[in-house]
């Protein structure tokens, strides 16, 4: 009787937490919809930025292109060393602990503290000043230990029995880790990429004082804003909050797409498997 009690108990409440978490996030969702979508027009996504028509267009091209060049950098360090963590190396040494616990505590450090330590690095060591490039390596050493927990539980998900199908047809190590157990760990490694993608895409501290916060469609070198940021400085200098709304809604439809799509690339993926 207790047992069931205590059954039911706990079903309610993670059914009241899971309707709590969709609720606020449904009042999130359209709080932003219906502040930012009246403010939307044509001179919003103006080719170039002005003061008058704070387009968004400049600082949506940036934010793809510090998306992509963060992912060129955080996801073949980050499954690399997933792979050797997982394939190669003693699971019970001292390195390997050692590495984990550095994994899991940068994934601890506030954006803050990243912005600083890349302002300090490439911006002024490295002489890249405020640019895309500088911000785009700081975002990737951020991400780093997402991507790289995430690939190795994906790669841990894999059963054995591949390795050993495959080590039965002649196949060798890498052979086998490249051709059976990363493509059977792909849906795991995107889910993890996917996440990475979200915290580029709304970060704001950190590439403040890396990428700077000039709004122009930036080159590698140059000081661009991306849309997270644009929001920010929207906001903050207090004269356009109705386009910093606006601003939010494009956001929240550029996380939406990326999302759908990369859904759509590992439900492929695992399609093709099957």
């Amino acid at each position: 009787m207790k047992k069931d009690l205590f059954s039911g108990v706990m079903t309610a409440l993670t059914v009241c937490g899971a309707v709590l978490s969709m609720a606020v996030l449904f009042f999130i969702i359209c709080f932003i919809l219906v502040k930012g979508i009246p403010h939307l027009s044509g001179e919003f996504f103006a080719w170039e930025y002005t003061s008058d028509n704070c387009s968004v267009v400049p600082a949506m091209i940036n934010t793809v292109e510090m998306t992509v060049l963060a992912l060129l950098f955080a996801v073949p360090s980050g499954l690399l060393s997933a792979v050797f963590l997982v394939e190669y190396a003693d699971h019970g040494s001292r390195v390997v602990g050692l590495i984990r616990i550095t994994a899991e505590t940068l994934s601890g450090i506030p954006s803050i503290v990243y912005g600083l330590f890349g302002m300090l690095c490439f911006s002024y060591a490295c002489g890249m000043g405020y640019s895309m490039l500088a911000g785009a390596l700081t975002m990737s050493i951020m991400i780093l230990p997402l991507i790289m927990r995430t690939s190795e539980e994906a790669l841990k998900s894999v059963p054995m029995t591949y390795r050993e199908a495959s080590f039965g047809l002649g196949a060798g190590k890498l052979r086998t880790i490249m051709k059976v157990v990363v493509p059977a760990a792909m849906p795991g490694i995107l889910s993890g990429v996917i996440l990475a993608v979200g915290r580029v895409v709304g970060e704001t501290a950190a590439l403040m004082y890396t990428a700077g916060t000039y709004a122009k469609a930036a080159g590698l070198m140059d000081s661009g804003r991306t849309l997270a940021v644009h929001m920010y400085v929207l906001s903050s200098e207090g004269l356009h909050i109705d386009q910093a709304y606006a601003a939010a809604v494009v956001l929240l439809a550029v996380v939406f797409c990326i999302n759908r799509l990369s859904a759509l690339l590992a439900g492929k993926i695992v399609k093709e498997r099957g």
